[in-house]
């Protein structure tokens, strides 16, 4: 089946396009906060590694915060703690946006509130699909749609909030899009597959999910992704500042989007051969590869083609991370594995806007630009230092799609034999 037809046939299924529409909505503060932190400081007159500092503070926090909540999910339910989460977030950034960055510490405060509270809609989407599309090819293909549709919401996040930032400003950005993100995760927790769903119970460990070594090795090497791509936010920033500002700005992270959309739309088009983890470390080194030009610093429009290039394998990269998750997630723990796939990767997206703030600092947007390639090397290095253990057999039947995957009764389907989380 192509992806194509098999996206609609996903989008035609009951409640799907409204969980996969509210959850992209929901995370866009999220997605967002670091191009709006970066601006927002800015525009306050703080220097960049304070805009550095205080985006990593927020992805830090966020980190911290989404296995908790997805715990908390686990143990509530979704409306329990999405959406009561998602308040929380808000109140804080719009705090932010109202307070300014004049007193370091009440900044700091106000981010690691909304990053910490920052709700797993991300983990508890793809703890829905099993038992809305019912399928096993399905619930893969829901997978490559969801790296797709991210991509959608990088490319228009941005826009979004240079938007806003020319019609009102950097503050108002912040508050606008964190109303959209409650309104986003109110549409998901209302509907009525994230109502009826709780989780099985799960096998009690209290490394949970971190005790499989495949995963282990699959988050080490998307934390040097999540470098790479952080780092970028911030190296743009620094050009465009000498090639048009924010208007430059806005148009790099939206070609760094729609590379990736591009990217995982023909990836997305046809089944691969292959075992999944080889494919990975292909396309990582494919990502390093394309990092490289930004060095050069061209002019405006050429760097926006090389910024969209930069982003083709961005989307595969993750739809293949997805299927490596699923593979080695312990019984029990998918929800807790997919939520730190999502940490380890705005852990290193932090770490990248930490790290590019001094660097840009020092040596200007060219050395900011080289800090994505040398990380996506250091990811593809780990890939293949741990090969075997990605490669290792996980030993899990499959299971056919019965009555058990009902949402009515209130059960997290998996298709691998004894996964619940």
């Amino acid at each position: 089946m192509a992806a194509g037809s098999g996206y609609l046939e996903i989008l035609r299924t009951r409640h799907a396009a409204r969980l996969l529409a509210g959850t992209l909505v929901g995370r866009l503060p999220n997605a967002t906060a670091a191009i709006a932190v970066v601006l927002f400081v800015r525009v306050e007159g703080g220097s960049y590694s304070l805009a550095g500092v205080l985006a990593a503070v927020y992805g830090v926090a966020n980190a911290v915060g989404q296995p908790l909540l997805g715990r908390l999910v686990d143990l509530y339910g979704q409306p329990r703690v999405q959406l009561p989460a998602a308040l929380v977030s808000a109140f804080a950034m719009a705090v932010f946006a109202l307070t300014g960055v004049e007193v370091f510490a009440g900044a700091c405060a106000a981010v690691v509130v909304a990053g910490l509270f920052t709700p797993p809609l991300e983990g508890g989407l793809r703890a829905l699909w099993p038992s809305v599309l019912r399928r096993e090819e399905q619930v893969q293909t829901a997978y490559a749609m969801d790296a797709v549709a991210q991509e959608v919401m990088f490319t228009l996040g941005p826009l979004l909030v240079t938007l806003c930032v020319s019609l009102w400003s950097a503050g108002a950005a912040l508050v606008v899009v964190n109303v959209l993100g409650v309104l986003g995760a109110l549409s998901v927790v209302v509907s009525p597959p994230s109502r009826a769903w709780r989780s099985a119970p799960r096998e009690a460990h209290w490394l949970g999910a971190l005790r499989s070594p495949g995963l282990l090795a699959l988050l080490g090497a998307f934390l040097f992704v999540g470098v790479a791509l952080g780092s970028i936010t911030v190296a743009a920033v620094s050009y465009a500042d000498g090639h048009g500002g924010d208007a430059v700005y806005g148009r790099l992270m939206a070609a760094l989007g729609l590379g990736a959309l591009v990217g995982g739309s023909v990836y997305g088009a046809r089944r691969w051969p292959g075992a999944p983890e080889r494919r990975l470390r292909v396309l990582v080194g494919l990502l390093a590869v394309c990092y490289v030009p930004l060095t050069l610093v061209p002019g405006a429009v050429a760097m926006t083609v090389l910024t969209g290039v930069a982003g083709v394998f961005l989307a595969p990269c993750i739809a293949v991370a997805f299927v490596l998750v699923d593979r080695h997630a312990p019984g029990g723990t998918v929800t807790e594995a997919f939520s730190w796939l999502v940490t380890t990767f705005t852990v290193g997206a932090s770490v990248g806007t930490g790290l590019a703030g001094p660097v840009v600092q020092a040596g200007g947007a060219r050395w900011g630009f080289g800090v994505p390639g040398a990380a996506a090397v250091v990811s593809l290095l780990v890939l293949l230092a741990t090969g075997r253990v990605l490669a290792a057999p996980v030993g899990r039947g499959r299971v056919a799609v019965s009555s058990e995957n009902d949402p009515n009764r209130a059960v997290e389907p998996r298709f691998s034999s004894g996964d619940r989380a």
